[in-house]
């Protein structure tokens, strides 16, 4: 079984399955992913980001097993908008670095370890998309390392910068960090097909967010200083299609922000 495929299961690693939402947009690409962890032979679950409030894909992972956890990589709708729902389906606690978004338990902080369903998840701070966005370094007994990324890698194409909450700077030290991770560690992502190795993903996001940076310098001689995101983003982004404009504008402002001083 390969992606995307909806309504169903689909083991990715020995410890990580996704049960992909049936909520495709420019925004989400094929929809958002669901992730269900657990050690081999393990009955119970840690859901990773239940996603929208829609009851047929809430109900579809709480019959994946009793859910242990409920953890949200961040705030925005599309993956934490079920939580309270899913919560009240499963009794299952929620937990978040947001501690507005957590239910029946204590909200995460960097560094913490969470260690439920025969696996090991460590929170890893990366700031940027949003403000209280992490990333989750998954372990488990004999299984290679993934990395769930919500928002912050992306399977398919690069994310935007939810500015003013999200922030360039904060999003350039994230994928550092993601790129220092150990060769070959798998990206489970909020959005898009799982990736093979999260260092190298990393760095060509670094890469393209230089590109874009010294794109945005050049417009700024050709537009001027005070030029507006929008004019911008029509110059930068013509080759783009312009539905992802809006999107566009949202990642010109963070870097409009983190050139001026």
């Amino acid at each position: 079984m390969t992606h995307p495929a909806y309504r169903t299961l689909r083991p990715v690693t020995p410890l990580a399955s996704v049960l992909l939402a049936d909520n495709p947009s420019p925004m989400t690409l094929e929809g958002t992913n669901t992730w269900v962890l657990r050690a081999p032979g393990v009955e119970e679950c840690v859901v990773v980001d239940p996603g929208d409030d829609e009851i047929g894909h809430l109900e579809r992972v709480a019959a994946q097993g009793p859910v242990a956890l409920v953890l949200l990589t961040h705030r925005h709708h599309d993956h934490a908008g079920g939580a309270a729902r899913f919560a009240e389906l499963t009794g299952a606690p929620v937990r978040a670095l947001d501690p507005s978004l957590v239910l029946g338990s204590e909200a995460l902080g960097v560094g913490d370890v969470v260690a439920l369903a025969g696996v090991e998840l460590r929170v890893v701070g990366t700031p940027g998309h949003t403000s209280d966005s992490v990333s989750f370094l998954l372990d488990g007994p004999g299984a290679e390392q993934a990395v769930l990324t919500g928002d912050t890698i992306l399977g398919r194409g690069t994310t935007v910068i939810d500015h003013p909450d999200g922030r360039l700077g904060p999003y350039l030290d994230s994928l550092r960090r993601l790129a220092d991770l150990a060769p070959g560690t798998a990206v489970l992502p909020g959005h898009g097909p799982e990736l093979p190795d999260a260092p190298a993903v990393a760095t060509a996001y670094l890469a393209h967010r230089e590109q874009r940076l010294d794109q945005v310098r050049g417009a700024l001689v050709t537009l001027g200083v005070d030029a507006t995101a929008r004019q911008v983003v029509e110059l930068v982004y013509a080759d783009v299609d312009e539905s992802l404009w809006p999107a566009a504008e949202w990642s010109v402002e963070a870097q409009l922000a983190h050139l001026r001083p």
